[in-house]
């Protein structure tokens, strides 16, 4: 089957088979940013905005992606590098495998927030949010405290 869709602003146009999984897809067009680890939508490595909304690639058939907007870590690196930066000032970069999962999600979730029209920093709110990101490495308070920073910078 094609699979026509836009990728980081691009319009992408690739062979995949009916049952392929989007992760798989987008790693095989280049899109190597894509991370694979559990294949089953439990850790958020493999995180892309489908339409804006945070998905799991690797437990989305690639179909469900025709015609649509898929947005990489790679087509938001402006906005991440500055969520980035507060991350590493916080100590919470530690291998950095979470963090493009991690990222893009916590930049859709400001994105609704600020759509929504909610201040401030609730945390059990960004908890339940990014419930679907694993970190093996830092224990999540310094992802939450740079991540409550640059909230705070972004409404300041």
């Amino acid at each position: 089957m094609t699979l026509s869709c836009t990728v980081n602003a691009k319009a992408v146009t690739v062979e995949c088979e009916p049952g392929d999984i989007l992760a798989d897809v987008l790693r095989n067009a280049g899109f190597t940013e894509v991370k694979k680890a559990c294949g089953t939508g439990n850790c958020g490595l493999c995180t892309v905005l489908l339409d804006g909304v945070p998905v799991a690639s690797c437990s989305v058939v690639a179909a469900r992606a025709q015609g649509r907007t898929i947005t990489t870590i790679q087509g938001m690196a402006k906005e991440a590098e500055e969520l980035g930066a507060y991350i590493a000032a916080e100590g919470a970069e530690q291998c950095g495998y979470c963090s493009p999962g991690f990222v893009l999600t916590a930049l859709a979730m400001e994105k609704e927030f600020r759509d929504q029209g909610i201040r401030g920093f609730d945390r059990a709110a960004v908890k339940h949010y990014l419930a679907g990101n694993l970190c093996r490495c830092s224990g999540y308070q310094g992802h939450l405290r740079a991540l409550e920073k640059y909230l705070e910078a972004q409404r300041g």
